[in-house]
C-alpha cells in the first residue's frame, strides 16, 4: 500500500488580485487588508511578548506602506522567537487550548490550511468564507480566538490580567507560491527558533492535508 500526503492548496481563486474587492481597516494601528473568501496569513500574540520600544519601532516601519512589507513580518518575528515576556504559550494545556480554539470552527467559518502556537505568539494560514454575517470577517475570527483563549487560558494560569496584545499582523496571500511561502514559514517556525529538529515535532502545530492512500494493487 502507497501512502503519500500532499498539502492541500486551495489558494486565492487564480486570476484574481489582492486588490480586488479589498477593504482595509484601521484605526490608527496597522492597516488591516479584508476581502471576502480570501486566504490569509496571521501573526497574533501575547500581551508582553515584545518589549515597547521594539513595537514602537516596528510600527512605525509598517506605518512606511500600507500593505506591510515581508520584512516587517520577518523582524517581529525575529524578536518574537527569542521568547520575550513569561511565554504562556510554553504550558501544553494553554497551547492546546489555543489549537483546538483555532480548530473548532474549522470547515464552518474558515478552512484552516496550517497553524504553529509558539512559546508567546501564534500564527495560522486560513480562508475566509463568503461573509454573510459579520462572524466570517477575518476581525470577527480572529477577536473570537483571542476572547474565547484569553478567558480560558486565565483560568487554567489561575491568573487576572490582559492575555493578547490587542494588534494582530495580517497578511492577504496573493497566489500559490505566496500560500506555499506562508505554510513553510507557519510550520517551520518552531525549527527556525531552535525548538525542534523537525516540524511534525511540535505538538502545537497542524498542517491540512489529502490523505492519497492508494489500496493494494
Amino acid at each position: 500500500m502507497t501512502r503519500q500526503y500532499i498539502v492541500d492548496t486551495v489558494a486565492p481563486a487564480s486570476g484574481r488580485h489582492p486588490t480586488d474587492e479589498v477593504r482595509i481597516r484601521s484605526r490608527g494601528r496597522l492597516p488591516h487588508w479584508e476581502r471576502d473568501e480570501a486566504t490569509y496569513f496571521v501573526t497574533f500574540r501575547l500581551f508582553d511578548s515584545l518589549p515597547v520600544t521594539v513595537l514602537l519601532r516596528l510600527k512605525e516601519a509598517g506605518r512606511l506602506d500600507v500593505q506591510i512589507s515581508a520584512d516587517y513580518a520577518d523582524r517581529l518575528d525575529a524578536y518574537l522567537d527569542r521568547g520575550s515576556g513569561d511565554s504562556f504559550l510554553k504550558d501544553p494545556r494553554v497551547a492546546m487550548l489555543v489549537v483546538d480554539a483555532l480548530r473548532h470552527f474549522n470547515d464552518l467559518r474558515y478552512r484552516l490550511h496550517a497553524w504553529c502556537v509558539m512559546p508567546n505568539h501564534v500564527h495560522v494560514v486560513f480562508s475566509s468564507m463568503p461573509a454573510r454575517t459579520p462572524a466570517l470577517r477575518l476581525s470577527k475570527i480572529i477577536q473570537s480566538w483571542k476572547s474565547y483563549t484569553a478567558k480560558e487560558a486565565n483560568r487554567l494560569l489561575a491568573r487576572t490580567g490582559p492575555f493578547w496584545q490587542r494588534e494582530y499582523y495580517d497578511h492577504l496571500v496573493r497566489d500559490e507560491a505566496d500560500f506555499v511561502r506562508c505554510i513553510d514559514y507557519t510550520i517551520n517556525n518552531p525549527v527556525k527558533a531552535g525548538l525542534c529538529e523537525r516540524w511534525e515535532d511540535w505538538p502545537a502545530s497542524g498542517l491540512r492535508l489529502i490523505d492519497t492512500t492508494s489500496p493494494p494493487a
